[in-house]
C-alpha cells in the first residue's frame, strides 16, 4: 500500500518530463502567457520574472527553481536514490553503489564502504548496472515499434547528428514522418502546428520539422526564437525548451542567442 501511495503522490508532470528535465529537477510551463518553473517533486511553482529572496540573497525564478530542488528535496540524485524499487528499479545495495559512484570512490573504497569485501563484487555490480541501460534503451525502442503501424517498409528519415539523445524518437521512416507532420500541421507545412503530442517520436518528428524555419550558421537572440516558434505554436516555450533538449537547437549559458547545431 505505501508502494502505491508513492506511485499516486508523484505528478504527472514528473512522468511527462525528459530526461534532461528530471535531472535537474523542474521544469518550464507557460500559461496565460506567463512562463512559470515548476518543481517535478512537489509542484512548487516560481513565475519568471518575479525575484525571490533566500537568506538574504535574491534569485531570479529559475535559478530558485534549482536552489528549491537542492534545499528542499536534496538534490534530484539523492531525491531519485529515495523512491521504492517498484518506481526505480534499483535495489538498496545498487543505490549504495551510485552514491559510491557518484562520489568518485574506488571498487576498493566502494567495497569497504559498502560492506561487500571484494573489489571484483563491485565491478561485476557495475557491469550490471551497465547492462540495465542498455536494457532500458531497449525496452524503450521495442515499446515504440509496438505501437507502430505493421508493415511499414519506407527509409529511415536521417538521424540529426547532433541530437543528445539519439534513440527510438529519431527512428522513423520517411512515411511516419509524412503521416506526422500531415496530422499535426493541418494547414500545410509551412503552417501552424494543431498541437504538440505527447509521443517521444511525433515529437521528434515536429521539432526536426521547426527546426527548418531557422538558419543555419545564424545567431539568435531570445526573443527572435520565440517569435519564430510562436507563429508555429502559442506555447513557443515548450517548443524551444525540447528543441534545446533534443539537441537540435544550442544556446549561451545565459540564453543571450541561440543557433542551430551543426
Amino acid at each position: 500500500m505505501a508502494e502505491e501511495n508513492e506511485a499516486v503522490r508523484i505528478s504527472e508532470k514528473f512522468w511527462n518530463a525528459s530526461i534532461a528535465e528530471l535531472k535537474q529537477g523542474y521544469n518550464v510551463e507557460t500559461e496565460e502567457r506567463t512562463e512559470k518553473y515548476y518543481c517535478l517533486v512537489c509542484g512548487a511553482a516560481f513565475e519568471k520574472g518575479l525575484i525571490y529572496k533566500d537568506e538574504g540573497q535574491y534569485y531570479e525564478a529559475e535559478k530558485f527553481a534549482a536552489l528549491h530542488v537542492d534545499r528542499v528535496h536534496g538534490g534530484m540524485f539523492h531525491w531519485l536514490l529515495t523512491l521504492d524499487k517498484k518506481l526505480s528499479g534499483l535495489t538498496e545495495l545498487q543505490k549504495g553503489l551510485l552514491q559510491a559512484f557518484r562520489q568518485s570512490l574506488s571498487d576498493a573504497e566502494a567495497a569497504k564502504e559498502l560492506g561487500i569485501g571484494s573489489t571484483s563484487t563491485v565491478r561485476n555490480h557495475r557491469f550490471t548496472l551497465r547492462e540495465k541501460v542498455k536494457q532500458a534503451k531497449l525496452f524503450l525502442a521495442v515499446m515504440e515499434l509496438a505501437e507502430e503501424k505493421p508493415g511499414a517498409s519506407s527509409p529511415f528519415v536521417s538521424i540529426p547528428r547532433t541530437a543528445v539523445m539519439v534513440d527510438e524518437r529519431f527512428a522513423i521512416t520517411e512515411l511516419e514522418n509524412a503521416e506526422i507532420l500531415g496530422t499535426y500541421f493541418k494547414q500545410g507545412p509551412d503552417g501552424p502546428l494543431s498541437e504538440f503530442p505527447k509521443r517521444q517520436k511525433r515529437k521528434a518528428a515536429i521539432l526536426r520539422h521547426l527546426l527548418k524555419r531557422f538558419e543555419t550558421g545564424r545567431k539568435y537572440s531570445e526573443k527572435e526564437i520565440n517569435a519564430v516558434l510562436e507563429a508555429a505554436y502559442p506555447d513557443y516555450v515548450t517548443l524551444r525548451r525540447y528543441l534545446i533538449d533534443y539537441g537540435l537547437l544550442d544556446r549561451e549559458e545565459d540564453g543571450s542567442s541561440y543557433w542551430v547545431k551543426l
